[in-house]
């Protein structure tokens, strides 16, 4: 399989398992075939899991990167787990930094954080451009509906979780132009060097929404990792993040529309 994706006859080395990911087993290996090397990624479903959506994110991963979006190069994705066993998506190995704290705090990325908020602003707006239902596979559901459906689902309920309803509800924002979604854009999901953003990372949520959810989904407290002085993902402020994005996107925010979203988010991973 790696043989037919790079061209060449090749020997693997290097294979480690990766964490991350929400659901997939993700591995980093180098391919070789005489001098030339290839750092490469392959991430894959659990043997018997299956599956209709690796090829999907792997025409998000590839739309998003004739948006100007920077991810790594998709080299072969497959459904068929005849293969590999199960449904499986190979592509190039980013180097860089994806632990949130070290991201956060090391002096290493001091000059990264200064820039990181108007690089994941432009990065969203990019993928905003996309015409998700064009893409075809993704899901296209009311949030709310479907986090009211999940809770109930779970038989868990809670007084917080059902005000957070009531008032999601009662200020439901107008909808927006379903767009491509990320779906779990934030510090931890990218790839940062030195310089800056490098790759936005696992897809597997993307899915047709509002483009307000991913910039929300950004400023839910959780993925402050302790920063809450600096809301917009740990690492600037809204002011800032909107600004950046709405000079990116053209579109402009609206501040209760955000923090609808925001809510939202919250309520989502406090259902998670």
């Amino acid at each position: 399989m790696v043989a037919a994706a790079v061209g060449e006859r090749v020997t693997v080395g290097g294979l480690r398992r990766l964490s991350g990911g929400t659901s997939r087993e993700t591995w980093s290996f180098d391919a070789a075939a005489g001098a030339r090397r290839w750092p490469l990624v392959l991430r894959r479903d659990a043997p018997g899991v299956a599956s209709t959506t690796m090829a999907v994110e792997a025409r998000c991963l590839e739309a998003a990167a004739r948006a100007g979006v920077p991810v790594p190069r998709v080299l072969a994705a497959s459904d068929d787990p005849a293969e590999l066993g199960a449904a499986f998506l190979l592509m190039e190995r980013v180097d860089g930094e994806t632990i949130p704290r070290r991201i956060l705090r090391d002096d290493g990325f001091a000059d990264a954080r200064l820039r990181l908020a108007g690089q994941c602003a432009a990065a969203l707006a990019g993928i905003h451009t996309v015409d998700g239902s064009a893409l075809g596979g993704l899901e296209d559901e009311d949030p709310l509906a479907r986090w009211r459906r999940t809770l109930d689902e779970l038989g868990s309920p809670h007084p917080a979780f059902e005000l957070a309803f009531r008032w999601l509800e009662a200020h439901r924002p107008p909808r927006r132009r379903g767009v491509l979604v990320h779906g779990d854009f934030r510090v931890g999901n990218l790839v940062v060097g030195p310089d800056g953003l490098r790759a936005v990372l696992d897809w597997e949520l993307a899915h047709v929404g509002d483009p307000l959810e991913d910039l929300g989904w950004f400023c839910v407290r959780a993925w402050r990792f302790g920063n809450d002085h600096l809301p917009a993902g740990g690492v600037d402020t809204y002011d800032t993040l909107v600004r950046t994005y709405e000079a990116a996107s053209g579109i402009e925010v609206d501040r209760e529309a955000l923090l609808w979203w925001e809510t939202m988010g919250t309520l989502t991973w406090g259902i998670l």
